[in-house]
């Protein structure tokens, strides 16, 4: 049986399923049961905890050990210098087990950082390296800036996020986890994502377009049955929205450089058709296949769905995997 009601006691928003129900039956087929099951369980949402490479973390990982929640290895068949970072050191457990989160003490790093696991996969596929220029377009609340750091040391890392209540809340997870002699590397901006390339063309050797989207999670659990109306209706607009991020994105990056789109959303009008749509006004950014790279070699740990042949690949969440959704899509210009 499904509780109607989520941890934070928000209720479930009929009318929000009823749309999901209709359209990813349509797009996912027999994978949306099971994804359903687990979209509308959240005692079922698996974290991972992704320690922080600067902080003293003997004592977390014993604890993490002890409680059965194990290291997430290399993959096998990819370089792991660059598929997986050694530096970064993620755990997840089987079962739905939250280690607590912990709280923000200013001039005190935190010693790991909570996540859905697919979050990582974004970052995987941008291959960030030591030396390089990066840019996080939308980067509120800055889960993945914080992944691009645990994997490499960037020349500069920009963590873009125009909204003043989501850049503060940015700027905190960054003081929470970076040291000083590594934050002169980070600078927080706030441009309109959509014009950021006009302003720095070419400029940037990774992109990460981590756009804002129907997040798939947080909507089924409207706190009113009028903003999951709401809601529905903005929808219909967020393609225009994240195709315009991603264009923006493909002009910020140099010539032989990558965008990483994503999503956390099952929605293929935000995610394949997306990239379709940029590609087409973009003759220079040609799609490169994550699946092989990505997939087979974490297909223990997630289940991926792909569609939209090199447009992009889909981690769709399912009982004892419940990490997703993630859509992502690696672009080269």
């Amino acid at each position: 049986q499904v509780t109607k009601k989520s941890k934070k006691g928000k209720v479930l928003c009929q009318q929000v399923l009823d749309s999901f129900d209709q359209q990813y039956n349509r797009e996912l087929g027999p994978l949306w049961p099971r994804a359903r099951e687990v979209l509308l369980d959240p005692h079922s949402w698996q974290y991972a905890v992704m320690l922080n490479r600067f902080s003293t973390v003997t004592d977390i990982t014993q604890t993490l050990q002890s409680q059965g929640i194990f290291h997430i290895p290399a993959p096998s068949g990819c370089i792991s210098t660059v598929c997986f970072p050694s530096s970064l050191q993620c755990y997840i457990h089987s079962y739905a087990l939250r280690f607590p989160s912990q709280v923000h003490i200013p001039g005190q790093l935190k010693q790991y950082y909570l996540l859905n696991a697919a979050s990582l996969l974004p970052v995987l596929a941008l291959k960030v390296r030591d030396g390089e220029k990066i840019l996080d377009l939308c980067s509120a609340p800055g889960g993945k800036a914080l992944v691009i750091m645990q994997c490499a040391t960037p020349e500069l890392l920009c963590c873009n996020e125009p909204d003043p209540h989501r850049q503060k809340w940015l700027t905190k997870t960054l003081e929470s986890f970076l040291p000083h002699s590594v934050a002169s590397r980070v600078i927080v901006s706030a441009h309109d994502g959509r014009y950021f390339g006009q302003r720095e063309v070419g400029k940037y050797d990774k992109v990460l377009v981590d756009a804002p989207c129907s997040n798939d999670r947080s909507w089924l659990y409207s706190p009113s049955s009028q903003q999951g109306e709401q809601r529905l209706k903005e929808r219909a607009m967020l393609p225009v929205l994240q195709a315009q991020l991603l264009k923006s994105a493909l002009s910020a990056v140099r010539p032989g450089g990558v965008v990483v789109y994503s999503t956390c959303t099952l929605s293929g009008a935000e995610n394949y058709s997306v990239v379709e749509t940029v590609l087409k006004d973009c003759p220079e950014a040609e799609p490169e296949d994550l699946l092989e790279e990505l997939s087979v070699s974490t297909s223990k740990y997630f289940t991926f769905f792909k569609p939209g042949g090199q447009l992009g690949i889909l981690v769709v969440p399912e009982p004892g995997k419940a990490w997703g959704p993630m859509f992502l899509s690696r672009i080269k210009k």
